[in-house]
């Protein structure tokens, strides 16, 4: 027996990922799952609300044949997910569409509408620029081009909310999850009647607003028969999945960094104050009066996910007949090739950009390659790339004039010893890892909050954080990097127009 345990559920764009704690914060089970994303058209990006359902499913019956833990155990949940991501509910509650997800960039018209006429008002209320990853131009794409559907909605949910709506009925967001829609009053912190007026939104279509340890339900007998989760337990709100990312890697003060190398790449950097920008995003923290600015490159460790189901056939079929992870077969291979790759450079712009650009007609590219070049450069370019444009990211940090006193590397990419090691150089910083980097912690961090078995969100994290090492830049990588780095940019510089014509 293990004793009363806390279970924090992650939706990350890429997959469901499941981590049960104690009250000390040792992971006592995780069980993981991916689910597709649909691109059925150039700049399409789209999410099966039921493929989320199947893979928590999933994900707790693997938890439950470990054997490490029973279910049984788990006396509170939390959830997160990506952000921006809409879930459109029909009067008998059923989804009305495909959910469009924040990488979409098909509203690019709808974003030169709302700039155009209205840019000003929605920075000065939603502290955001207009961008195609906001949930207000994918809803005014959906009035414009689905008016029928449109007119069906009458409930609006993020996806975590979904779920936990489907778990135990209760229907609420948190302000930070808020936050990411473009409807919603950052100084006031609640719904904007003026924002939702400019596509005619009502109001009563958006879910109430609490906090991310508030409890708002619990299991519903239904749900305990379908997911082997107790009845009755009870659910807490949560919060976004970058929000508890920075939480649960221990970045509560002002000045500390969070590089996250997961699906998308940020750099977020803690603040006692907002600070928008119009080419970063701002957001509250977890942490009661804090917030946290934010530069995100649409695909990090997604470019690698690509460069694995495009290129590397081979390892995946070795993965499964030797049961080893098929990146760990891919970084066998990087490791003997040398910084710089010999001149191959990658520019991970698989779905436009966001930060430093926001240019959505940007698209990804291998340069420089020659006869002499293998599978394993342009892999070690995928993972140099990745670093370069989060370091084109922090160019725009230090612009905001945010100090920054301690960097620390998270997601599913900062696994890979190499890949963290590139991060580490590029930048030329001492970087710490956390024992734990998964969004999934902090979620069940939060879930202890909420039900009183931590004190508050500052006590969770000192009791249950832990740093497993330290990374210190080698100097003369980085030397060759920040050479490296300026080729990097004007590469950039000369082909950015190229696609401007290219997809316009």
């Amino acid at each position: 027996m293990n004793g009363p345990l806390l279970l924090g559920i992650d939706f990350g764009t890429g997959g469901c990922k499941l981590t049960a704690i104690d009250s000390l914060g040792k992971v006592k089970a995780e069980a993981s799952r991916e689910y597709p994303t649909h691109h059925p058209k150039p700049f399409y990006s789209e999410q099966n609300p039921e493929d989320w359902e199947a893979a928590l499913v999933t994900c707790l019956r693997q938890i439950q044949e470990q054997g490490k833990i029973s279910l049984s155990e788990i006396v509170s949940v939390s959830f997160d997910a990506s952000t921006h991501n809409a879930v459109l509910l029909d009067k008998d509650m059923q989804v009305i569409r495909p959910t469009i997800m924040w990488t979409d960039q098909r509203s690019s018209k709808e974003v030169e509408y709302l700039e155009r006429g209205w840019g000003e008002d929605i920075f000065r209320i939603g502290y955001q620029k207009v961008a195609p990853t906001w949930t207000l131009p994918q809803m005014l794409w959906i009035k414009n081009n689905e008016p029928e559907n449109y007119k069906r909605i009458h409930k609006v949910m993020f996806v975590k909310d979904y779920i936990r709506y489907l778990l135990t009925g209760s229907w609420e967001t948190d302000y930070i999850d808020a936050q990411g829609t473009l409807f919603f009053d950052m100084a006031k912190s609640e719904w904007s009647p003026e924002l939702c007026g400019l596509i005619g939104l009502p109001l009563n279509v958006l879910p109430p607003i609490c906090k991310p340890t508030d409890i708002t339900g619990t299991i519903t007998s239904w749900a305990s028969k379908i997911t082997g989760l107790k009845a009755g337990i009870p659910v807490v709100c949560g919060t976004s999945d970058s929000a508890v990312e920075d939480y649960g890697a221990g970045a509560i003060k002002p000045g500390q960094c969070i590089i996250k190398l997961a699906t998308a790449g940020n750099v977020n950097v803690m603040a006692s104050n907002p600070a928008p920008h119009l080419r970063t995003l701002t957001y509250s923290h977890v942490v009661p009066g804090m917030w946290y600015t934010v530069a995100a490159t649409n695909t990090a460790a997604s470019s690698m996910r690509w460069f694995r189901d495009t290129f590397c056939g081979e390892e995946i079929i070795r993965s499964r007949e030797t049961g080893r992870n098929v990146y760990q077969l891919i970084e066998e291979k990087v490791c003997g090739v040398p910084v710089g790759c010999e001149g191959l450079f990658f520019h991970p712009y698989l779905l436009g950009e966001r930060s430093p650009y926001w240019d959505s007609t940007l698209r990804a590219s291998f340069t420089g390659a020659s006869m002499s070049h293998g599978k394993e450069h342009f892999a070690r370019a995928v993972m140099e790339g990745v670093a370069f444009s989060l370091k084109d990211c922090f160019r725009l940090i230090d612009e905001t004039g945010l100090g920054v006193t301690e960097f620390i590397l998270i997601g599913g990419g900062a696994k890979s010893e190499t890949w963290a090691r590139i991060i580490c150089d590029v930048f030329g910083k001492k970087v710490s890892k956390p024992l734990v980097t998964d969004a999934s912690f902090g979620s069940a961090l939060l879930t202890g909050v909420g039900t009183g078995v931590f004190t508050d969100v500052v006590d969770a994290v000192q009791k249950c954080v832990k740093t497993e090492k330290e990374l210190t830049p080698d100097t003369e990588n980085h030397q060759k990097y920040n050479e490296l780095f300026r080729y990097y940019r004007e590469i950039h510089d000369k082909l950015e127009g190229i696609y401007h014509d290219i997809n316009k």
